[in-house]
């Protein structure tokens, strides 16, 4: 039977994704329930994601036998092991993408996180995995770091779908929207069906909120504690208004002509941190129409269990956001140091989970020698 709350807001408009994926879910028929009764039409991973998949239970046992009885090396090894996983995700979704025009049913593999920093060797990468997954649902994890904005753009060009990952910033937004809009220009101008491409931009919430309210409780101030809480929603909301601007006009509707696609607004990082806070605050208060909200578990059967569909609490309230950034600034917080110290810290912990994940694959290939 279909979870309500969550069929609600998937009624609003809002794609609810999984921000998970383990062979363990994929075997045991727990992600086809959650596409069944649960309304999920998507899946994102990271290496962090996939760490803790390998270091939990003998799912991979198998697999890593095979590897290591043919000498593969250590990214040979998490290569093979990711890819597999991902096409089985994607043959799951595999209606869902269908259905939905190719909008939905998409399974997100990251490029590897320590090459956030050269363009030539991200895009590189960005085409071997498109190939080697080999799926039309594939949605290839970039990071918008300033490197990453050409990348962004050349992949688009070679008929390859992007998630970009790690967005803080509106401003850094504008310019992945940018990024990605060019590499359609350069698609369509190339011969390429513009009509396949697809794209979302991950604009992290929870991070945003736990950097700036440590910040605020070291000023103190009756007026800056008082804005605990407000900054994640208030820059997505900033960031949706921005979407809405970016994808009008002449130069879109160019585009929009030859059947492309905006590049939709997907909040990650959507568990709440704070005990404080509602745990399901990220997504009620961002439910707007064409929009991806990407769940960790916890916070999907949080919702399923108690989760509110209140209306679009989104469109028309950049002003009120606005405001609520103004009066950050206005208490002592300097944006463009959280925004950079963000980035660079997403970069680091990705950068760590991959070593993790090294660290966990060549334990396992040695175990199974």
């Amino acid at each position: 039977m279909s979870n309500e709350r969550l069929a609600a807001l998937s009624a609003a408009g809002v794609s609810v994704w999984l921000d998970d994926l383990s062979r363990e879910r994929l075997t045991s028929g727990n992600l086809k329930e959650l596409i069944a009764d649960y309304s999920v039409v998507g899946v994102t991973t990271n290496p962090t994601i996939f760490a803790g998949a390998l270091s939990d239970g003998e799912a991979y046992d198998q697999q890593v036998r095979e590897l290591a009885s043919r000498g593969a090396d250590i990214d040979t090894a998490i290569r093979e092991i990711t890819v597999a996983d991902v096409q089985h995700a994607c043959d799951l979704f595999s209606g869902t993408w269908e259905t939905t025009g190719g909008v939905d049913g998409r399974v997100s593999l990251e490029v590897d996180p320590r090459l956030a920093h050269e363009t030539e060797k991200t895009v590189t990468q960005a085409l071997d995995l498109w190939k080697a997954v080999d799926r039309p649902n594939l949605l290839v994890k970039i990071p918008a770091t300033e490197e990453g904005l050409p990348a962004i753009t050349r992949a688009i060009s070679e008929g390859v779908s992007v998630n970009v990952t790690l967005i803080f910033s509106v401003e850094r937004y504008e310019l992945v929207m940018e990024a990605y809009i060019a590499g359609l220009e350069k698609a369509h101008a190339n011969g390429e069906d513009v009509a396949r491409i697809h794209s979302v931009g991950s604009f992290f919430v929870s991070r945003v909120d736990s950097e700036i309210d440590e910040r605020l409780k070291k000023i103190g101030t009756e007026e800056a504690l008082a804005l605990r809480g407000k900054a994640g929603i208030a820059n997505c909301r900033l960031a949706f208004a921005a979407y809405e601007k970016a994808f009008t006009g002449s130069r879109w509707d160019n585009l929009a002509q030859a059947g492309a696609h905006g590049q939709r607004p997907l909040w990650a990082s959507t568990g709440v941190k704070n005990p404080d806070y509602s745990d399901t605050m990220y997504v009620t208060e961002l439910a707007v129409p064409n929009t991806v909200n990407t769940m960790p578990g916890k916070t999907l059967r949080a919702f399923a269990e108690h989760g509110e569909v209140e209306g679009d609490k989104v469109t028309g309230t950049a002003a009120d956001a606005q405001k609520v950034f103004d009066d950050l600034v206005a208490v002592g917080i300097d944006l463009t140091d959280v925004f950079l110290t963000l980035e660079n810290e997403g970069v680091e912990k990705f950068e760590g989970s991959w070593t993790e994940l090294q660290d966990i694959v060549r334990g396992q290939l040695d175990g199974a020698k």
